[in-house]
């Protein structure tokens, strides 16, 4: 299987760039692209997207050697799982006064949670 590296040093020797030039042009060090090769490090994410990108190449390609193709939406014949509460369209209307409120207590409480989490991450997004 070929690696990450081995597909970004073919992009670069297909685009006719020296690695040094590829290097400087992308803010990637002799020795990054070194540690790549020896599989002692690995590209980060965003760099990773900034060489898909440079080459015009798919992300899925660049990590994988392999084209990402979607299988295609698949419906089951049946209906939703919302049937057997005949709530086919996801209405209120459907709902008891209980079942509504029951609803709506959830949701208050989820906001709360929400609130809490954020106000205990502080500013930063880290915990106090």
């Amino acid at each position: 299987m070929q690696s990450i590296y081995a597909r970004i040093e073919q992009l670069i020797k297909g685009s006719g760039m020296t690695k040094k030039a590829f290097g400087e042009r992308l803010g990637i060090s002799a020795g990054n692209l070194g540690d790549w090769r020896r599989g002692k490090s690995t590209p980060s994410t965003h760099k990773l997207i900034e060489i898909a990108a440079f080459f015009s190449v798919s992300l899925d390609w660049l990590m994988t050697g392999k084209e990402w193709r979607p299988e295609g939406v698949k419906e089951a014949g049946n209906r939703y799982f919302f049937e057997g509460s005949r709530q086919l369209d996801c209405q209120n209307d459907e709902l008891s006064e209980e079942e509504k409120a029951f609803v709506r207590e959830y949701m208050d409480f989820v906001t709360y949670r929400r609130e809490r989490k954020a106000s205990d991450e502080g500013p930063s997004g880290t915990s106090t």
